[in-house]
This record gives C-alpha cells, sequence and structure tokens, in this order.
C-alpha cells in the first residue's frame, strides 16, 4: 500500500524517547530527560518580543519560498561576522529548520546509484535523507580518542567513482566532538579528488569551548562543492521556530528553492521576523548559555568517568556526551545492548537517554547535558546506581 520510499526510512529515536518521556510525565512519574536535543533555555526576549511584534505589524502571509530578502540579508551579515565567509543573498536558501536544509539538498543532488560518505557515529537523520533518494549511505569508521575524526585510511578505502557526497557534522550529534582544522582540511582534499560534494552541518557551531570554531568552507582552496548548513535553533533557543538556512553554490540553492517551494510553500513568515533579531541583534545570551553548557559538560564529563568500566572523553562542542558502557553489554543478561541499557534507565530509573545503536554505535549512550544542575546530578546518580544493581 505504501510507497518503497517510505520503507526505507526508519523512525527518529531521538523523538521516540521524547515522546516516552512525554507519557511517563503524563503518568506522574519524575522523569529526568537526557535524551533532549534542544537547549532548555528559553528563546532570548529580544527574539521573542521581535515575534510578537511581526505578529502586531502583519507579517503573516506568504513570504517567497526561499525566505525573504532580508532575512537573507541577515544570515549573510552573520556568516561574514561569526564565520568569515561570504556570499551573495542568491547563494543562499531560508528552510524550515537545518534539518529541512539537509534534506532538500539531498534531494536535489543525489540519486539512486550514487555513494554517500557519513561518518559513525552519525546522527539518526543523515542514512535516511540519503536512502530517501535512492542513494546508499556508506559508513566511515572514526577516532574516539581524536573527537571522533575519521580514519582517514577507512575513508580512502570507501571512496569509488559512486561517491557523490560526504557529510560533515562538527561538531558532532552525538557525540559532541570538534574536529580539527587538519582534520577536515584532508577530508576536503580527499572529496576534491573524488569530485564530490562536502555537506557541512554546522548547526552546533556556536556552541564550542575548547577553541575558536572555523567553518568548513573557510579552509579548503577549493570550496566550489561546499554547502553550510547552519541554524536558529541550537543557537538562539529556537529550535520550534523553525528556521534553518544554506549557503552556497548558486545553481543548488535554486534547485532547492524550486523543491521548497512545491513543499512547504515558505518558511514561517513570523518565525523569519523573529530569526532576523536572533541573527543581527544583541548576541550577548548566546556567551551566557555557552558558558553555562560548558560548566555542564565538564561535570557530567568528570562524573561518568568516575564510575567503573565507563569511559567518557571531553566533546568540544554541542551539548550531549558520548561514553562507552561497552565493557557492560553481554555481562549481565538484561543488558545486551545499548537499547537494553537506555530502556532500564528508562523503565527503572525513569532517566531518558538514546541509545548509541541509533547512532550506529551499539556500545554508547548518548545523555544531553541540556537540563538543570540538579537534574543532571540527580541522573548522574540514578545511573551510577544503575551499575552497581548491574554489576
Amino acid at each position: 500500500m505504501l510507497s518503497e520510499r517510505i520503507g526505507r526510512i526508519s523512525p527518529s529515536a531521538t523523538l521516540a524517547m521524547t515522546a516516552k518521556a512525554a507519557e511517563l510525565r503524563a503518568a506522574g512519574k519524575p522523569v529526568i530527560n537526557l535524551s533532549v536535543g534542544e537547549p532548555d533555555f528559553p528563546t532570548p526576549e529580544n527574539i521573542r518580543l521581535a515575534g510578537k511584534r511581526a505578529i502586531d505589524e502583519g507579517h503573516t502571509r506568504y513570504t517567497p519560498g526561499g525566505g525573504t530578502l532580508e532575512l537573507k540579508k541577515a544570515v549573510v551579515e552573520k556568516l561574514s561576522r561569526d564565520n568569515d565567509l561570504h556570499y551573495d543573498t542568491s547563494q543562499i536558501l531560508i528552510s524550515c529548520g537545518g534539518k529541512h536544509s539537509l534534506y532538500n539538498a539531498c534531494q536535489v543532488l543525489f540519486q539512486s546509484g550514487d555513494e554517500v560518505i557519513i561518518f559513525s557515529p552519525y546522527w539518526v537523520s543523515f542514512p535516511d535523507f540519503v536512502s530517501v533518494t535512492g542513494a546508499k549511505p556508506v559508513f566511515v569508521i572514526t577516532d574516539p580518542a581524536q573527537q571522533f575524526e575519521p580514519v582517514m585510511d577507512d575513508l580512502k578505502a570507501k571512496i569509488t567513482s559512486r561517491t557523490k557526497g560526504i557529510i560533515i557534522n562538527s561538531p558532532s550529534n552525538p557525540t559532541g566532538g570538534v574536529w580539527s582544522d587538519e582534520a577536515v582540511l584532508k577530508v576536503l582534499e580527499i572529496a576534491e579528488k573524488a569530485d564530490a560534494w562536502v555537506f557541512s552541518d554546522e548547526c552546533y557551531e556556536q556552541l564550542t569551548y575548547d577553541r575558536t570554531y572555523i567553518s568548513t568552507a573557510m579552509l579548503g582552496e577549493n570550496t566550489k562543492k561546499v554547502l553550510t548548513f547552519q541554524s536558529c535553533s541550537k543557537t538562539y533557543a529556537m529550535t520550534g521556530w523553525r528556521i534553518g538556512y544554506t549557503a552556497g553554490n548558486e545553481k543548488v540553492i535554486k534547485a532547492m528553492e524550486k523543491l521548497q517551494g512545491q513543499s512547504t510553500s515558505c518558511p514561517n513568515s513570523i518565525a523569519q521576523v523573529a530569526a532576523i533579531e536572533a541573527l543581527t541583534g544583541d548576541q550577548s545570551e548566546v556567551a551566557k548559555m555557552r558558558d553555562i553548557f560548558k560548566k555542564r559538560r565538564d561535570y557530567i564529563v568528570n562524573r561518568l568517568n568516575e564510575m567503573k568500566d565507563v569511559h567518557c572523553g571531553t566533546p568540544g562542542g554541542a551539548f550531549y556526551v558520548f561514553p562507552d558502557f561497552s565493557s557492560l553489554m553481554g555481562s549481565n543478561k538484561k543488558i545486551q545492548s545499548s537499547n537494553d541499557l537506555s530502556m532500564y534507565l528508562l523503565e527503572q530509573k525513569a532517566v531518558v537517554t538514546v541509545a548509541g545503536k541509533a547512532f550506529g554505535s551499539d556500545g554508547n549512550i548518548r545523555f544531553s547535558y541540556a537540563a538543570s544542575d540538579e537534574d543532571l546530578k540527580r541522573a548522574m546518580d540514578l545511573v551510577e546506581e544503575t551499575l552497581t544493581e548491574l554489576e
């Protein structure tokens, strides 16, 4: 009854865990949700006020399919200010969130017979974005000891004449890893030899803690086939506003805009006005959120590494840790996989996480530290209690 392409898509594991958390809360249980992929802060007040003004001033009608010229100009200004990237508005597309941007790009560039390189562990949506086009996701292993940078020999071995694209996600979801400039440059060199498109998913680019982030398109000498994807969602705590954007090759941008015009018509008009304020207005709240996330990162990494047989590297960005629980897998009849451990934490401790299997790494669990200090402490106490029980 359903089309073949829908069978290529897996349900989102992260959204599924969020739904389970809501069910437990509705049943009156004191849930601690460390599965969520969004800041726990409110959207900054100046942005909220801009959205309210947009309604009062009548910005409630269709906009151009690829976004308003005013917002495109704001994106151009932001990319120049923060990333030293310089584009014309004709090279910018506004979409309904970063996920929508990436989906559109896959649709216009990939097709049956193509192969697209994805680095594992990967964001849950990347393989499905590729598979639904008819192209084949090809997974490359990474090094947990080096911020989950690619194992270059494996990358080179996976490149074929059918390689059409390479997806970079640094800072990473799920690992929080931030690649070195040298690693990105090596990937760009390999991509150029393969004549492959490079997607640089930079939705966490403002959330790096140990060094200044440099966009992929700033690093290589020939970046004509690099598409840069950014978003208002994580930086400005605007996940529900659904505004993301793509910068790059004008021909690809026009193709994405044509597809978007026949699917969503346009991004939300009110959210576009608010996004202008987000990108061009006061940026101080971004720095405050980043400082709080860094303190939380340090706390949760320290707590996890104090636990027996658990290892957790210190991620350079985003708001996730991806500790290794592989020594536990199989040592207890109840826990044979990351799914088992994640479900045990959910059902026995009401702590919501996401199993690493969803990201292509079954020995790990993803914890989001977009939660209060109190919740993080209580959750870590419960994880430690769980490990003792399962010993």
